[in-house]
């Protein structure tokens, strides 16, 4: 594995921006990384051994960690409101944590003792209201966690349309990889699954009504299916994922859709660097540009995710988020990293 310096600067002579790419590492320590937020200037973090912490973007050496149990929880999910930051265990039992941004105190609001329990996203759709999804009981309802965070409750739900209760298939479910299978814009919320099925669900957040969509996506096997959505608006959104048992296979691991999520079109099909665990549009690029990173690559799409160039080689990084339109922050195995488009 290479290292990454803060002065190393990548060249590409067929860069589809002319322009080259740096690297700066933010934090070395002994952690897996897959969720991330961005606050007060900051990139904040949940991980293995339970630990949270942030760095600062600025000044790095500013920096502060702390560990939410004395059990070596293993965390992959981190969302936010206002004043306090939320992360969930996965496994069972799953301790939803309450953080507070100013005083970094921090308390179980909740407690998950059901056996398959096991939170692979959590995503706020505002400040009011929060969703997580946990792996199915022996049932397969897709259960749907509902937070109110201030009035601390937590609601779990058998997801439906009209009176029909909607299921998921045998062997259906979803990857704990960078918290970004749950993603919301508007009145919907998505939900991308994978294992026997990979299909895409979609809740009206209004009525709490959830229709589920069908894709060419790989799947059938428990490795295969889409690890990460994002949405630039109620219309287009981006799909991406794969097979982690065999990273660099590259057919149908890409979909984007241009209707809110009832089709979708795979992109790319055997034209791309591979599996990828989190994918990020560019702020305010209405889906045009876009980020993706995996276990072996970062790539990079200019054209609504039709084509991909990759631009790094960068090992064990699982996680990404925009800081801005230049600059997108990684995470993954014992460190953060930050990506500048000079």
């Amino acid at each position: 594995m290479k290292k990454i310096f803060p002065t190393l600067f990548l060249f590409f002579g067929t860069f589809f921006f002319a322009q080259n790419v740096s690297f700066e590492t933010l934090l070395n320590d002994k952690i897996s990384i897959r969720a991330l937020e961005i606050w007060d200037g900051k990139v904040w973090y949940s991980g293995t051994d339970s630990k949270f912490g942030y760095v600062d973007l600025k000044n790095p050496q500013k920096q502060k960690q702390i560990k939410l149990s004395e059990k070596k929880l293993q965390f992959r999910t981190l969302a936010q409101d206002k004043k306090s930051f939320y992360a969930i265990n996965i496994e069972s039992p799953a301790y939803f944590f309450k953080i507070d941004k100013e005083k970094l105190t921090h308390e179980i609001v909740f407690t998950d003792t059901v056996k398959t329990a096991f939170y692979d996203a959590l995503h706020f759709v505002n400040d009011d209201l929060a969703f997580s999804f946990s792996d199915p009981d022996s049932s397969l309802h897709l259960n749907l966690m509902t937070i109110i965070p201030q009035k601390d409750k937590f609601l779990s739900h058998k997801a439906s349309f009209g009176n029909r209760i909607i299921k998921l298939n045998e062997g259906e479910a979803a990857f704990a990889a960078s918290n970004t299978n749950l993603a919301s814009f508007g009145k919907y919320l998505w939900l991308g699954t994978g294992g026997g099925s990979s299909r895409i669900f979609r809740t009206n957040i209004n009525y709490m009504e959830t229709e589920v969509f069908e894709t060419n996506f790989i799947q059938d096997s428990e490795a295969q299916g889409i690890y990460s959505i994002d949405f630039a608006n109620e219309k287009f959104g981006i799909a991406v994922g794969g097979d982690y048992t065999k990273q660099d296979a590259n057919v149908n691991n890409i979909a984007t859709t241009n209707n809110g999520g009832e089709s979708w079109q795979i992109q790319a099909s055997g034209q791309n660097a591979g599996y990828m665990t989190c994918v990020k549009i560019k702020p305010e690029s209405k889906g045009k540009e876009i980020i993706a990173v995996g276990d072996q690559h970062i790539s990079y799409s200019s054209d609504f995710g039709k084509t991909w160039k990759k631009i790094s080689d960068e090992k064990g990084l699982f996680v990404c988020e925009w800081i801005d339109k230049n600059t997108v922050v990684f995470a993954g195995k014992d460190r953060i990293v930050k990506m500048k488009f000079n």
